[in-house]
């Protein structure tokens, strides 16, 4: 028996189930099998952070996963006798949602399997196991089997990630290089949390590491480091927790552990993320320690990515060449990430009594210096995307004796466009991605993006489903909205930010991709021909090719749009 699709996606992981609402949001006729007969439901993930819950308002689900999830989650570091050494409190809304947040893995899993069911574009099979995968330049042929069963199913393109033992990776011969940490964990998750503090802890006691976290619906995490010599099979003992936990509750043998597991810190990266017209993504691409809480958000990013190019090549827009550039985006940003976690990793779970020393020591200084401890508590250590290759458009800023440039400032092509709350004429406080609909928009400050655009370009946005967008002040909404080209949109900067924004820029127009990412920024005089660079660079084809391949579908509509 034999199927087609236009995209296959093996493993129902977070960044699978991200992707096939991406792509359900898109049109796009696509299949996603998982092995395992319904969700992983044992210990993983605890931390989503604001990228990612603005990738959840993106697919339309942020409210269903906020329900999960302790906003503002602080975190105390302390040293062995229990002394707090730094904290970590970011505060900032830069991108609409707070930076730090614990949360339920499996029950946010649940939510985007649940969206996944709005789409009927969008089929998941669980209990089925790809066993065998050929491509061709037209296309890729996976086996899949299903209990006994066996079929084939034919797609344009299948994307891989089914989590670090990847049978896509393994089948494609892509070296998953790094290390693997002799150093194991133990998670034990309580019911009924016997603290209720909200908080979490980073023990950095040399005799043994550890960690607690509080999550939603009374969950408590406890995570230690195993010593040399601990056999795994500990997991299983009662008297073994408990010795672990004696020092934590009162009464460790009266928890209710709903859930325990052994883990191990691996630190890899796949030499490749693309094989033709094969992808790997999330954990089949890399993996990383937990500790610095990215591996969750790291798949999101890679489904963020991929949620906008595929449906674009599927649907003709633009060519294939576009899917070099995941890879070319994505890989440095992982590996920034790896590094980070197992830098925290060392920091955490080291067992040296001098090397805990040093660092409690450094830590005393950080408390005394006010930008340095700014730093560490708003998590500035942590590497933002920034993109120097793949759809983004570095050019030199045109300075002039109009527009003069502020010391200190840079370029922010590559990296995410804040989200600050905006108004519209139908609401007075709205966050911005919702103002302005999913995918490519154009933001211009003062002026109608329309005149800007010449008519060629325009026909390539609309291919792209682009939205141009008029920033205004609140106070000039209503006649900026009377007087709005068709098809642009108008809202107004109640609060300044977008503003200061583009004050501290010598720009006044910015290009930004449906995964939120500045793609080009640039003044509104040159908005027409950086325009057309982005969409070179972006392989989108011309209003001509476009009228011969371009396979129609709905704009997208999920989302909170105002």
């Amino acid at each position: 028996m034999s199927e087609q699709t236009e995209i296959l996606i093996i493993g129902a992981g977070p960044t699978g189930l991200t992707l096939a609402n991406l792509l359900g949001m898109n049109g796009i006729r696509t299949i996603l099998v998982e092995a395992r007969a319904k969700l992983i439901d044992y210990p993983r993930a605890v931390g989503i952070d604001d990228e990612s819950l603005r990738a959840m308002q993106t697919i339309g689900l942020v409210d269903e996963v906020l329900v999960h999830t302790v906003p503002d989650q602080q975190v105390r570091i302390v040293n062995g006798t229990g002394k707090i050494i730094a904290g970590i409190n970011p505060v900032t809304r830069e991108f609409g949602w707070p930076r730090r947040n614990g949360f339920v893995q499996p029950l946010v899993d649940e939510v985007l399997l649940e969206g996944t069911r709005r789409f009927d574009c969008v089929d998941v099979r669980f209990g089925s196991e790809a066993t065998d995968l050929t491509q061709d330049k037209n296309g890729v042929t996976v086996t899949i089997k299903t209990g006994d069963e066996e079929r084939t199913i034919h797609a344009a393109y299948v994307v891989g990630c089914e989590g670090g033992r990847s049978f896509t990776r393994q089948k494609l011969g892509i070296p998953f290089t790094g290390t693997t940490r002799e150093q194991r964990g133990l998670v034990i998750d309580v019911a009924n949390d016997p603290l209720g503090t909200p908080h979490a802890v980073f023990g950095g006691d040399p005799a043994r590491g550890y960690a607690t976290l509080s999550l939603p619906h009374g969950i408590r995490r406890w995570e230690f480091m195993l010593l040399e010599g601990e056999d795994d099979d500990l997991v299983h003992s009662d008297e073994f927790l408990h010795q672990l936990l004696k020092d934590h509750v009162t009464d460790p043998s009266s928890l209710d552990v709903i859930r325990r597991r052994i883990y191990e810190h691996h630190a890899r990266v796949a030499e490749r993320f693309r094989e033709g017209r094969v992808l790997l993504a999330g954990d089949a691409a890399h993996v990383m320690p937990v500790v610095a809480g990215q591996g969750w958000n790291s798949c999101i990013r890679d489904a963020m990515n991929l949620g906008w190019k595929l449906p674009a090549v599927v649907r003709g827009v633009a060519g294939e060449q576009l899917l070099d550039t995941y890879a070319e985006e994505r890989q440095d940003h992982v590996k920034a990430m790896v590094e980070l976690s197992v830098g925290m990793a060392k920091v955490v779970t080291n067992r040296s009594k001098i090397t805990s020393a040093v660092r409690d020591a450094t830590a005393a200084v950080i408390e005394h210096l006010p930008k340095l401890k700014s730093y560490v508590s708003g998590q500035g250590f942590k590497p933002m995307p920034k993109y120097t290759r793949g759809v983004v458009l570095h050019v030199p800023w045109q300075v002039s004796k109009s527009v003069p440039v502020e010391d200190g400032a840079h370029p922010s092509t590559g990296t995410l466009f804040p989200q600050p709350r905006v108004k519209t004429l139908e609401r007075d406080d709205v966050l911005l991605d919702d103002a302005t609909a999913v995918g490519w928009r154009i933001y211009v400050w003062n002026n109608d993006p329309a005149y800007f655009v010449s008519a060629e370009v325009r026909i390539q946005l609309d291919a792209l489903h682009a939205t141009l967008v008029h920033v205004v002040p609140s106070t000039q909404l209503s006649w900026a909205e009377e007087h709005a080209s068709p098809g642009v949109r108008v809202i107004g900067d109640s609060n300044g930010l977008l503003k200061t924004w583009f004050h501290d820029r010598p720009i006044s127009a910015v290009i930004v991709r449906p995964d939120h990412v500045i793609a080009a920024e640039c003044l509104a005089q040159d908005l027409n021909g950086t325009l057309q660079r982005v969409l070179e660079s972006a392989y989108v084809k011309t209003p001509a090719e476009l009228a011969k391949t371009l396979v129609s579908v709905p704009v997208p509509e999920v989302g909170r749009v105002a």
